[in-house]
């Protein structure tokens, strides 16, 4: 796409997240729809499968880069999307939370804490990893990559047993957030698709569609971005971390903006954080795929951004313990101070890339 003009490159880009919007969609819906008729719920397998529909764009993308050896977008895409998929929750607590109480009063719990927690852990194996050498890989995998998913998949599993149980009073459940059990947006899309007469093969051929639509716009997004900020003279991670992972973040917002007015504020925030859990998981893809290492070559703005993205994790699980009771501006205390935490990262985002 290097050859098109300007605006065609524009007209593909715009095409393309349109398309990502609505198959994010319709993979959001199938998704639930499946795991509710397959009693996957919160099993491990249900897990890995929402994160893997949920994050197929940040997974097209990330493939396509490491494949063209593009690798500074495939790691500010992972990195830069973990950032921003973080804000949508601040998008959720101003346009979607009803009444006097914000976000993180309502969906308070410590199992949220705990997914915060992975996010913050997995972060921390990025960082670490981008100080080993470049020669330590074998079999096209690397050490911290394959970290990443051990800790990912040792996560699951404790988030799981977190979920049926915890020592605690009421669970870990206050007495007073959300009203009805985490996941009942869930079964109530899978009851409306009953209604509809959708069968469970209709579903599943809706989801490998949509699937396969994001997967083609999600690669048609990253050439087309690519050759725009060459146009523009933006180089190829802050492009990633910012109007790419701003894109293929369209999908977690509408689907979150759904689960928060059906009054399910916990499975709105768990879906953010289980997907930025997720998303430090396709180093090992793009080492496989790139046959390098790709933590290694990490960036200082890389390392800036995983900083940032950890930052804005735990303000929000501060929120969850602290559970701020006013808004101001629309939303909660935490959601704005992550907003202007993240418009300052930004910023010195863009002031680290030109340094000299």
């Amino acid at each position: 796409m290097s050859g098109w003009p300007m605006w065609a490159l524009l007209v593909a880009f715009v095409v393309a997240a349109a398309a990502i919007w609505v198959a994010g969609i319709s993979l959001s819906d199938q998704t639930d729809v499946l795991s509710t008729r397959m009693h996957l719920g919160s099993a491990l397998g249900g897990l890995i499968l929402l994160a893997i529909a949920t994050n197929l764009p940040e997974i097209a993308i990330v493939a396509s880069a490491s494949l063209s050896g593009n690798l500074g977008v495939a790691v500010g895409n992972i990195l830069g999307g973990i950032a921003i998929q973080t804000v949508v929750l601040v998008a959720l607590d101003a346009f979607g939370v009803r009444g006097r109480r914000p976000l993180t009063y309502r969906a308070a719990s410590l199992v949220l804490v705990l997914e915060a927690a992975l996010v913050v852990a997995v972060l921390a194996i990025v960082i670490a990893g981008t100080q080993l050498p470049r020669s330590l890989i074998a079999l096209r995998v690397t050490p911290a990559a394959l970290l990443i998913v051990v800790v990912w998949v040792g996560g699951l599993l404790l988030l799981r047993r977190a979920g049926r149980s915890l020592p605690w009073h009421e669970s870990g459940q206050p007495p007073d957030g959300q009203e009805r059990p985490r996941g009942h947006s869930a079964k109530q899309t899978e009851q409306e698709a009953t209604a509809r007469g959708v069968s469970t093969a209709k579903s599943a051929t809706i989801f490998g569609i949509a699937a396969v639509v994001t997967l083609v716009a999600g690669v048609v997004l990253e050439r087309s971005g690519d050759a725009i900020a060459g146009g523009i003279g933006l180089s190829g991670v802050l492009f990633g971390a910012t109007i790419l992972a701003a894109a293929t973040s369209l999908p977690e917002l509408s689907t979150g903006l759904a689960s928060v007015r059906h009054g399910d504020y916990q499975l709105a925030m768990s879906d953010i954080f289980g997907g930025n859990a997720f998303l430090p998981v396709l180093f090992l893809m793009a080492t496989v795929l790139s046959g390098d290492a790709v933590l290694p070559q990490a960036q200082r703005t890389d390392i800036y951004l995983t900083a940032l993205a950890m930052v804005l994790t735990l303000g929000y699980a501060a929120g969850l313990l602290f559970r701020p009771q006013r808004r101001v501006a629309r939303m909660g205390v935490d959601s704005l101070a992550v907003l202007v935490v993240y418009a300052v990262g930004v910023a010195g985002l863009f002031a680290v890339a030109h340094a000299g």
